[in-house]
């Protein structure tokens, strides 16, 4: 029971280390290489995880050559756009100019009905109101909207915001975040200052950030809004 115990655990980190290196998408962006890999890597390591029989190794040495396999394709498809396209497909327009192509939905085997699911998912309930719909490689659709029926933006009443910036998370669960405050120009003293405008210590707090127009945000750990 032990040994299966800690065979787990080290597959477990290394198919979390090696998913990791593989890069940050979401599962359902990933290309079809590596859905392939991960379904592989998953399938490998199900067995000397649950036989203690088999040897470690036989699920080691497979998933790291795998991960080799996955970095020599990737880099493959960064220097080929050939390649890249044999590899990971083409985009595909699903709808033209508001217009389905039948040709393009019958080459990818999208039936009607996916296509108006795909539709709905990005927040559009009528197909009349589709300019394009492009079946992404990774299998997602991008829609874009006809002009009258995309949403409207300050710039089509000629009015530009002022630029906003990223905020900044100071303490996280009464950690300082030491890194981001030297981003800023800033040290303890000045947060600790700044914290106890909120009658607390930064050791105390939950959260505090700070966005680009200096607009401090905080709540004490186990409190509402301060």
């Amino acid at each position: 029971m032990l040994i299966t115990f800690i065979r787990a655990i080290i597959l477990y980190t290394l198919v979390l280390i090696v998913m990791r290196i593989m890069g940050k998408r979401e599962i359902g962006q990933l290309q079809p290489f590596e859905l392939a890999i991960a379904i592989m890597i998953a399938d490998l390591a199900s067995i000397p995880m649950s036989d203690i029989g088999t040897p470690i190794t036989n699920g080691i040495v497979p998933i790291l050559g795998l991960l080799v396999m996955h970095l020599l394709i990737s880099l493959l498809n960064i220097k080929s756009i050939t390649a890249r396209q044999i590899i990971c497909g083409k985009p595909r327009i699903l709808i033209y100019r508001g217009k389905i192509d039948e040709k393009a939905l019958i080459k990818e085997r999208f039936t009607l009905n996916e296509l108006q699911e795909r539709l709905r998912s990005n927040n559009v309930s009528n197909i009349g109101d589709v300019e394009y719909a492009i079946l992404e490689t990774s299998g997602q659709v991008t829609v874009i909207q006809k002009p009258n029926k995309r949403t409207t933006i300050p710039e089509d009443f000629n009015i530009y915001p002022e630029y906003e910036g990223l905020s900044y998370d100071l303490v996280v669960d009464g950690k300082i975040m030491e890194k981001n405050l030297q981003i800023l120009g800033k040290n303890y003293i000045w947060l600790k200052k700044q914290v106890e405008k909120f009658k607390m210590l930064p050791e105390e707090a939950l959260l505090v950030t700070i966005d680009a127009k200096g607009q401090i945000f905080c709540q004490k750990k186990g409190n509402k809004d301060v």
